[in-house]
């Protein structure tokens, strides 16, 4: 993949899909076991030093100091980059407009909400200038007023400071606010790359969901598959989206159609497609069921791990 300079792009994909993995190699945390990066024009194996000089990270784990003030976690991170004092305090200055952080930081991080401590680690990982930003689930953990709040304050960052900032998410609608384009992964693998409005108008004009009740699955895609007006059709046990032509008009045609099969609709709507049909439809499934799937597969790990003890 090529991000673009000044670009928000976001790593798009459910716990375990390798987002963190891929930052942590651009990072230089992590070693890749094949291929290459470069990062600013840097190699991320051969120049890890120029690399770490260019780039600023706000880890998906808290890690910020809860026993400092944040001016203190600031000046701390500065002294570590080798800022003079004048300049450190100008940057401290500086950042703390940015993000709102004026008149909070001399409190102690640990009595600070969870949305001013998550600033002030986005605040501190944009100390040093640096040319690239990771963000790595900038907004977990976060309510949804804070998270949307720090949404601003990302493209407040990205619109003044003109730097690159490569994030992280599993939140659909992060993705479709922030990002200038999303690469959708799964599996260690990038299923696609683009924007997300051209992603969304991949799929079709309009969306269909439906579910059916008695199972009939294999039988009611064969009559689906007759049907001129439908581009695509994604089933999911007893779950169906439809790209189609027409949108809501065609609902009673698929109600009608399905009653003179002996097919019961126990739900449907329709819809303009959203990144989350995108997801469904390059990973086959929604966000929220591989994450379900990958707890189950840990629990599995887990009970085979207690059967070899």
């Amino acid at each position: 993949m090529n991000i673009k300079e000044g670009e928000i792009f976001g790593l798009l994909g459910p716990n375990g899909a390798g987002k963190t993995t891929t930052m942590n190699m651009l990072c230089t945390i992590l070693n890749p076991t094949s291929g290459y990066a470069k990062i600013g024009g840097y190699d991320v194996f051969k120049e890890r030093e120029e690399v770490r000089r260019s780039i600023g990270i706000v880890f998906q784990d808290p890690c910020i100091d809860n026993f400092l003030t944040g001016r203190e976690n600031l000046a701390f991170h500065a002294t570590m980059y080798h800022m003079k004092k004048r300049e450190r305090e100008y940057r401290i200055s500086e950042v703390l407009d940015l993000l709102d952080l004026k008149g909070k930081e001399n409190i102690k991080i640990d009595d600070c909400p969870a949305g001013v401590q998550r600033r002030f680690e986005v605040a501190r990982g944009f100390m040093n200038h640096p040319k690239v930003l990771f963000l790595d689930e900038p907004t977990i953990g976060l309510d949804i007023v804070a998270r949307r709040k720090l949404w601003e304050y990302i493209r407040r960052l990205n619109d003044s400071e003109g730097m690159t900032i490569i994030l992280t998410t599993h939140y659909i609608e992060e993705a479709d606010y922030l990002c200038d384009r999303v690469a959708v992964i799964d599996n260690g693998r990038i299923k696609v790359i683009d924007t997300p409005d051209n992603l969304k108008n991949s799929i079709g004009k309009d969306v269909i969901s439906l579910e059916i009740e008695n199972g009939r699955r294999k039988e009611f895609l064969n009559v689906l598959t007759g049907l001129d007006w439908i581009e695509k059709v994604e089933a999911y046990n007893n779950s169906f989206e439809l790209s189609v032509s027409g949108g809501d008009e065609r609902v009673p045609e698929l109600v009608n159609l399905a009653d003179e099969n002996g097919f019961t609709i126990s739900s449907i709507d329709s819809h303009k497609p959203t990144l989350e049909d995108t997801f469904i439809h390059y990973v086959g499934k929604t966000i929220r069921e591989s994450e379900g799937s990958m707890k189950e597969e840990r629990k599995a790990r887990r009970a085979r791990r207690r059967g070899r003890r």
